[in-house]
C-alpha cells in the first residue's frame, strides 16, 4: 500500500507527508533516547502490529529520518538510530509533548512504562539556562541518564557514571516526587545532592490540573 500524502507546496504538509502516518513520532520519540533493534523498538512503541512498524520503518529510511546499521562484532544484530536530520526532530516533538500535557489525564500517567520516564521528564522540565545538572534514573530495569545543560535536557539510555542526583522508583513514584513533592518520597530511593532535587522540582511545569489532580490523588500516599 502506497503512502498518503498531502501534495501541497507547505512546509508543514511536507513534514506531516514524511512523519504524519500513524505510529511514526512514535518511533522518533524511542529512537531519541538511542539506537534500539527491531525487537526492542516494536516493544517500547507498544501495540504496533510487526509489519506495520517495518512499514514505517521503511519509510523513515527512504527519507533520511531513521538510518540502520550493523553491530560491531561479536554481535550479529542491526539497530535502528536517528540520522541528522531525526534529530532535528527533538525539539518540536518535546514542544508537542508539552502542548499534550493539556490534553493528558493523571490515570495516562500511572501507567507510563519505564522506558517512557525520560521522555515524560524531559516534557515537564523546563530548566532555565544556567542550570547544570545531570541525573540519573532506574526504573523496573530501565537506566538513563538526562543532562541538564543550556536550557535543554540531553536524554540517552545508560548508567549515568557519577549523576548530581539519581532516583529509583516506578515511573509514576518518580515523576510524583518531582510533581507532588517531599509527601511522595516514599517508595523512591533518591541519592545525591538534595538541592539538586529542589533544582528540578522548580523546573516542573504542568497544567494546574494535573497538578492538583496529582497532589489529591496521590498527595500524602506515597507511591510505592
Amino acid at each position: 500500500m502506497s503512502r498518503r500524502e498531502y501534495d501541497q507546496p507547505c512546509s508543514l504538509a511536507c513534514a506531516l507527508d514524511s512523519v504524519g502516518e500513524r505510529w511514526s513520532l512514535l518511533i522518533v520519540r524511542e529512537l531519541m533516547l538511542g539506537p534500539l533493534r527491531f525487537s526492542d523498538l516494536a516493544r517500547s512503541v507498544g501495540g504496533a502490529p510487526t509489519d506495520v512498524l517495518t512499514k514505517r520503518l521503511r519509510d523513515l529510511e527512504a527519507d533520511g529520518i531513521v538510518a540502520r546499521r550493523e553491530l560491531d562484532p561479536p554481535a550479529s544484530a542491526s539497530v535502528y538510530e536517528l540520522t541528522e536530520l531525526g534529530r532535528g526532530l527533538e525539539r518540536p516533538l518535546n514542544e508537542l509533548g508539552r502542548w499534550g500535557l493539556g490534553l493528558q489525564k493523571l490515570a495516562d500517567v500511572i501507567d507510563l512504562q519505564p522506558s517512557s520516564l525520560p521522555g515524560a521528564l524531559r516534557v515537564i522540565l523546563e530548566p532555565s539556562p544556567d542550570a547544570e545538572l545531570t541525573i540519573g534514573l532506574h526504573s523496573e530495569g530501565h537506566a538513563s541518564r538526562l543532562r541538564v545543560e543550556d536550557g535543554w535536557i540531553a536524554a540517552e539510555r545508560g548508567e549515568a557514571g557519577d549523576p548530581d542526583l539519581a532516583l529509583t522508583g516506578t515511573p509514576i513514584g518518580v515523576i510524583a516526587v518531582l510533581v507532588v513533592g517531599a509527601a511522595a518520597e516514599q517508595g523512591v530511593e533518591i541519592e545525591g545532592d538534595r538541592t539538586a532535587l529542589e533544582a528540578l522540582r522548580g523546573m516542573v511545569r504542568v497544567p494546574d490540573r494535573l497538578r492538583e489532580e496529582a497532589l489529591a490523588t496521590l498527595g500524602a500516599s506515597a507511591v510505592a
